[in-house]
C-alpha cells in the first residue's frame, strides 16, 4: 500500500470514528452535536491541507523518480508553496537541467565519435567479452571484404585469411600482416573497458598502397640509373669491340680471339636484353579501358601456348562459358598478364603435367591451376616482392609486372598451392564495376 492510501485510510478511519462516537455521545445536546460535526469538517479540511503540504510533493517527486527512471529529463515542476519542499523541488529541477546538458553533450560526443569511426580509413573492429565482433566499421569491411556482416561471430569463424590471422593477435601487439604476397596491414590490438566490461579493438591500417608507391619509386629509381649506366656502357663497349673484330684481327691468327670477341659482344647485348625486362616495368602505360569478353581473352592467349606446351607434354584445358562474362580492361595488358601466368604455369610443371583455365561469371574472374611443383609457404609472401624469383635464372620481373597489370586493373589476385592437393592456382577477381 502506497504513502498516499494510508494517509487517505488513516484519515478517514479516524474521522469516521469520531462522527460515530459524536453522534452516540452527544446527539441528545443537538447545540454541541452540531458543533463537534463543525469540528469534524475543520479537522477534515486541515487534513487536506497536510496532505497537499506533505502528500502530494511526495507524489510530485514520485513521478519524478519514475521519469528519470525512463531516462525522461524533460519534467520539471512549479513550485508547491511550501518552503521546504519548494527547496527539494528547486534542487529537483537543478538536477534535471543537469541530467539533460549531460545526456545531450554525451548524445553529441557519441555521434561525432561514431561518425569518426566510420569515417577514418582506419579498419575498427570492436569484440565484445565472448570475443565476438560486436561492431565493425565500413573501412574495416572494405579491408576484409565483408559484403554482408553479421554480428557474434568469431573472427576465427570467418573464411578469410586477414580475419584468421587478425584472431591470433594478442594484447598490446603490433604486427605487420601479409596477405597473398601482396596486401600488408599494420594491425595491433588493445583493450578498454567500457559498461564494466572489458572489449578488444583492433585497429588495422592498410600499407599496401603507401609500401607500393614507396617500392615502386625506389626501383624505378635504381632501374633507371642501371639502364642508363648499362647501355652507355654497352654501346661503347661494342663500337669498341666491332672496330678490333674488323680491323684488328687478321682471320688466321687471331681466330679464337675473334670468336671470343664475338661472344663478348652477345653477351653485352643479352646485358642490354635484361636491363630493358626491368625498363619494362616503368614504361607500362595506363590501360585503355573497352569491354571485353573474358572466355574469348582467355582462350586466345591460351590457344599461344599449346603448340609449346604439347612439346613439353604438357595439356591445356579449358573450362570456359560459351559466352561472356563482360568486363572493362585493357585487352593489350591482360593479355600481357594472362600470358606471363600462363608462362609460369608452364615452367612450374617443366615437363608432363596439366593447366587448366576457368572462368567464372558471379563473381567475374578467372582461375589459372597447374599441377606443377608449388610454392612453399616460406615463398609464397614473397612472390609479389620485386626482383624476387624462386627461378636460378629468374630476374623477378614477371610478376612484377603482372602485379602492376591486375593491380591497375583494380582487381583483387592471389597465387597460393593447396597443400592438399598440391594444385597451384592464380585467381584473379574483377570489381564489380
Amino acid at each position: 500500500m502506497s504513502l498516499k492510501s494510508k494517509y487517505i485510510f488513516f484519515i478517514g478511519v479516524l474521522h469516521l470514528v469520531l462522527i460515530v462516537l459524536i453522534y452516540y455521545v452527544l446527539k441528545e445536546s443537538k447545540g454541541i452535536f452540531i458543533l463537534s460535526e463543525l469540528l469534524i469538517l475543520l479537522s477534515i479540511y486541515f487534513s487536506y491541507l497536510l496532505y497537499k503540504a506533505l502528500i502530494k510533493p511526495i507524489s510530485l517527486m514520485q513521478s519524478g523518480t519514475d521519469a528519470i527512471a525512463d531516462k525522461d529529463f524533460s519534467i520539471k515542476y512549479l513550485d508547491t508553496g511550501s518552503k521546504e519542499m519548494d527547496k527539494l523541488v528547486h534542487v529537483f529541477n537543478d538536477m534535471i537541467d543537469q541530467l539533460r546538458e549531460e545526456r545531450t553533450s554525451m548524445s553529441q560526443q557519441s555521434y561525432f565519435m561514431q561518425n569518426l569511426i566510420n569515417a577514418t580509413p582506419l579498419g575498427i573492429i570492436i569484440l565484445n567479452f565472448d570475443e565476438e565482433i560486436s561492431s565493425i566499421n565500413p573501412s574495416a569491411k572494405d579491408i576484409l571484404q565483408m559484403s554482408n556482416f553479421e554480428k557474434e561471430k568469431k573472427l576465427s569463424d570467418l573464411n578469410i585469411d586477414l580475419a584468421k590471422e587478425l584472431s591470433l593477435l594478442n594484447i598490446g601487439e603490433v604486427k605487420l600482416i601479409v596477405i597473398n604476397g601482396i596486401d600488408k596491414y599494420k594491425c595491433q590490438m588493445n583493450e578498454v573497458i567500457h559498461q564494466g566490461f572489458k572489449r578488444k579493438i583492433i585497429l588495422i591500417d592498410d600499407l599496401s598502397k603507401q609500401l607500393l608507391e614507396s617500392e615502386k619509386d625506389a626501383y624505378d629509381r635504381i632501374i633507371r640509373m642501371m639502364a642508363h649506366e648499362v647501355n652507355n656502357s654497352m654501346g661503347a663497349i661494342n663500337s669498341i669491340l666491332d672496330t678490333v673484330v674488323e680491323f684488328g684481327l687478321s682471320e688466321e691468327k687471331d681466330e679464337e680471339l675473334k670468336k671470343s670477341l664475338i661472344i663478348a659482344k652477345e653477351r653485352n647485348k643479352g646485358l642490354s636484353k635484361f636491363m630493358a625486362n626491368y625498363a619494362s616495368i616503368l614504361r607500362l602505360p595506363e590501360p585503355n579501358f573497352q569491354q571485353l569478353e573474358l572466355s574469348k581473352l582467355l582462350k586466345k592467349s591460351g590457344q599461344l601456348f599449346l603448340p609449346f606446351a604439347n612439346e613439353n607434354d604438357i595439356s591445356i584445358e579449358f573450362d570456359l562459358p560459351e559466352d561472356g562474362p563482360w568486363i572493362s580492361g585493357d585487352e593489350v595488358l591482360l593479355e600481357q598478364a594472362i600470358s606471363n601466368i600462363l608462362k609460369n604455369a608452364i615452367e612450374s610443371i617443366v615437363q608432363d603435367g596439366d593447366i587448366i583455365i576457368k572462368c567464372t561469371k558471379n563473381p567475374k574472374g578467372f582461375v589459372i591451376t597447374d599441377n606443377g611443383i608449388g610454392i612453399s609457404a616460406k615463398n609464397e609472401a614473397k612472390l609479389f616482392t620485386p626482383f624476387f624469383s624462386t627461378k636460378p635464372s629468374g630476374q623477378g620481373v614477371g610478376l612484377m609486372l603482372v602485379r602492376d597489370i591486375l593491380q591497375s586493373h583494380k582487381t583483387k589476385f592471389s597465387l597460393k598451392t593447396d597443400p592438399q592437393s598440391k594444385w597451384t592456382s592464380f585467381s584473379v577477381l574483377f570489381s564489380k564495376s
